[in-house]
C-alpha cells in the first residue's frame, strides 16, 4: 500500500468492462497495443480481461501479463473456484499479478440473482478469497452492487474479504444509482467500522447511468477510496464507466479542492482516446470532456476574442497538457508529406512509415475531390486507415445506377485475401444492391442493426461517416466505420469493416461466415 496518503492508483479496465460494450470487441493485437500504451501513459493497474470468459480471454490476459513492464496485471474472476484458479493462470507471468473476485452483496441480487442467503454469501467470500490469496498476494475484492446494499451488512462482507487476506476492496456503484455525497459516506463509514480497514486500499468503480461516475468516483476519494476504476473514453457497460482522461485532468486542474495526485501521463492522454476509439469503432463525442474535437473549439466571436487578449479566459487547461496542439495548418492538395506528418503529430498520431505513406496516398486523393480540408477529415482518413490496415476484405471499386426507374444496381470489386473478385446484384436502392454484392462475395447470416449516416465537415463537398452495426446468428454485435466523399462507397467499406471484425472474431475458417473465392 502506498505511504503517500494523497497518491490515487488509477486501474484501468478497458480492456475488460469496457469490451463488455456491446460491439465494442477487440482483436488480439489491439488489446495488446492498447495494454502497452496504457502501461507507458503510468496506468497502476490494468485489468486485461475476464480469463475463463473465453479461451481468447485467458490469451490476452496471459500475453499481456508477460509483456507489461511497470503495472500491476489484473485478471476478473468470479467468486467461483474455476474462475479464481483461471485468473491465477492468466496472471502468474505478470511481474505483478492481481485477483480480481467479485460476488453480489445487494438483496435484490441475493435474491434474484445469487439466490442466496446473506450468511451463505459471507461463506463465499472466506473461501474464494482465501483459495485466490494461495495463488497471488495480491487480491482485489469487489461487492457487486455495493451502493444499495445495507451498511451494516456490508461492513460484514468487507471485514471476511480482508480477514482471508484482501488487499484492495472495490465498493462499486455497478448501476450507477448514487450521488457523490452518499457514495463519500458509505466509503467514510465501511473504513470507520470495519476493523483493520487500514489495512487495504479502497477503490471505486463507478457507472455513468445518472452521468453522476466521474463526480461519485471524486466523491469516492473524499471518502477515503484510493483507487479508481475507470476506462479510457469512459466506455463500459450500459452507459459506461468514469472516464479516465477525465477524472485525472479534474485531480490536475483541480488541486486546490482535489489534493491528490497520479501516476498518469496526460500529454498522452488524447493519443490514448484516438487509439482506443479507432479499436472498437466507437466514435468519441464531438464535445466530450477533454478529448472531444470541440473540448478546445471556440467559435462564438465573444470567445475568441477573450482568447486572444488571454487564453486563459475561456480554458482552464491548456490542449498541449492533453497532447493536443492549438497550432492548426491548412491542409490542402499543395501540401507535403512532412506538412501531413507534422499535422496527424497534432491531431494526436504517431503511425509508421507504411501506414504514413498510405494515408497521403489517401489524403492527396480526398484533396483533388474536396476543396477544403479539415482536422475531422484527416482524423476520419487516418482511423479508417488504421482500422483497416490488416483486415482480409477491402474494397477496390464500386459502380452504382440509381434513380427513379428501379430496380437499382451495384458492381462491386472486393480484394478478398489478396484475390479480385467482382459481382452485379440489385436492390431496392442503391445501398441494397451494394450490400446484396457483398452477401453473394461473402455469404454470411450476420443481421444488419443499424446504418448510419452523417457528413464529417459542412458543405456539399463533405465526407460522408457511415456506421454498420452487424449482429452474428449467436447475437454478437461488431460496429464498423469508414469515411469517404460517395456516402455508398462509404457505406460499402463500414459493411466490410464490420464483416472483417466478425471474420476476425470467429477465425477465417468458420463456415457461418467466409468469403466465396468463386469466378470473379
Amino acid at each position: 500500500m502506498s505511504s503517500d496518503k494523497n497518491r490515487v492508483l488509477i486501474f484501468d479496465t478497458t480492456l475488460r468492462d469496457g469490451e463488455q460494450c456491446p460491439g465494442a470487441t477487440m482483436t488480439f493485437e489491439e488489446k495488446l497495443e492498447i495494454a502497452d500504451f496504457l502501461d507507458e501513459m503510468g496506468v497502476d493497474i490494468i485489468e486485461a480481461g475476464f480469463p475463463i470468459a473465453s479461451e481468447g480471454d485467458f490469451e490476452a490476459v496471459n500475453a499481456i501479463a508477460k509483456r507489461v513492464k511497470r503495472a500491476t496485471v489484473a485478471g476478473l474472476a468470479r467468486a467461483i473456484n474455476a474462475d479464481i484458479d483461471r485468473a491465477g493462470e492468466a496472471v502468474k507471468a505478470a511481474q505483478r499479478g492481481r485477483i480480481h473476485t467479485f460476488v453480489s452483496t445487494s438483496p435484490i441480487h441475493l435474491a434474484h440473482q445469487m439466490r442466496k442467503s446473506e450468511a451463505e454469501v459471507l461463506d463465499i467470500i472466506a473461501a474464494t478469497v482465501a483459495r485466490a490469496r494461495n495463488l497471488v498476494e495480491d487480491i482485489e475484492w469487489s461487492a457487486m452492487d455495493a451502493t444499495r446494499t445495507p451498511i451494516e451488512y456490508l461492513c460484514r462482507c468487507v471485514e471476511t474479504a480482508i480477514r482471508a487476506g484482501a488487499t484492495t476492496i472495490n465498493l462499486p456503484d455497478t448501476v450507477g444509482y448514487a450521488t457523490p455525497d452518499e457514495y463519500r459516506d458509505m466509503f467514510r463509514a465501511v473504513r470507520a467500522r470495519v476493523p483493520d480497514s487500514d489495512k487495504a486500499i479502497f477503490s471505486v468503480h463507478c457507472h455513468d447511468d445518472l452521468g453522476l461516475a466521474v463526480a461519485n468516483s471524486l466523491g469516492g476519494l473524499e471518502g477515503g477510496a484510493r483507487q479508481i476504476e475507470c476506462t479510457i473514453n469512459g466506455i463500459g457497460e450500459r452507459a459506461g464507466n468514469a472516464a479516465l482522461e477525465e477524472i485525472v485532468m479534474a485531480i490536475k486542474t483541480r488541486g486546490d479542492v482535489l489534493p491528490y495526485e497520479t501516476g498518469i501521463d496526460n500529454r498522452m492522454l488524447t493519443r490514448a482516446s484516438k487509439l482506443v476509439s479507432a479499436a472498437t469503432s466507437f466514435p468519441v463525442q464531438y464535445n466530450k470532456a477533454i478529448v472531444g474535437r470541440n473540448a478546445f473549439a471556440h467559435e462564438s466571436g465573444i470567445h475568441q476574442d477573450g482568447m486572444l487578449k488571454n487564453t486563459q479566459t475561456y480554458e482552464i487547461m491548456t490542449p498541449e497538457s492533453v497532447g493536443v496542439s492549438k497550432t492548426s495548418l491548412v491542409m490542402g492538395k499543395h501540401s507535403g508529406r512532412n506538412a501531413f506528418r507534422d499535422k496527424l503529430k497534432q491531431l494526436g498520431y504517431e503511425i509508421s512509415d507504411n501506414q504514413l505513406e498510405d494515408a497521403f496516398v489517401r489524403f492527396k486523393a480526398l484533396a483533388d475531390r474536396k476543396k477544403h480540408i479539415y482536422d475531422e477529415d484527416i482524423e476520419a482518413l487516418v482511423d479508417e486507415n488504421i482500422a483497416t490496415r490488416e483486415d482480409r476484405v477491402k474494397v477496390l471499386n464500386l459502380l452504382v445506377v440509381a434513380g427513379t426507374n428501379g430496380p437499382q444496381s451495384a458492381v462491386l470489386t472486393l480484394d478478398i485475401d489478396g484475390q479480385h473478385h467482382t459481382r452485379q446484384a440489385t436492390g431496392n436502392g442503391p445501398v441494397d444492391a451494394t450490400f446484396n454484392a457483398i452477401q453473394q462475395m461473402i455469404p454470411h447470416q450476420a443481421k444488419l442493426e443499424l446504418y448510419q449516416v452523417h457528413a464529417v465537415t459542412e458543405g456539399t463537398d463533405a465526407q460522408a461517416e457511415v456506421s454498420v452495426r452487424l449482429a452474428d446468428t449467436e447475437g454478437k454485435l461488431v460496429t464498423g466505420r469508414a469515411a469517404d466523399p460517395d456516402t455508398l462507397v462509404a457505406s460499402a467499406k463500414a459493411y466490410i469493416v464490420a464483416l472483417n471484425k466478425l471474420t476476425s472474431a470467429r477465425g477465417a475458417g468458420d463456415p457461418r461466415l467466409h468469403a466465396h473465392h468463386g469466378a470473379a
